[in-house]
């Protein structure tokens, strides 16, 4: 033994990631960085959706795909996640 102890945290890892923000036609853009595209196992074409939460952190994740049905309009079936995912014990609450 070389006197190295490791110690256990129960602190999450964080990864800081560090971009410039860049013109894009009329808007402003950052590129991910490849590690983290990959996580959110993303390419060329998907959206991806931004949430700030009430300290001002940005969590950025791959939107939902698929293809709805002609008769549900997707800013409907939006607004129905919003809610979901604000509040999911509302949902609970009605299943008990």
């Amino acid at each position: 033994m070389n006197g190295d102890a490791k110690l256990k945290s129960d602190k999450p890892t964080v990864i800081r990631y560090s971009r410039k923000v860049g013109r894009m036609g009329n808007s402003l853009g950052v590129s991910l960085p490849k590690s983290l595209a990959a996580k959110l196992n993303l390419s060329q074409g998907d959206e991806i959706e931004f949430t700030e939460n009430d300290r001002g952190e940005v969590v950025l994740k791959k939107a939902r795909q698929g293809k709805l049905p002609d008769n549900v309009r997707s800013e409907v079936l939006e607004a129905f996640f919003d809610v979901f995912e604000e509040d999911t014990g509302i949902f609970e609450d009605l299943r008990d």
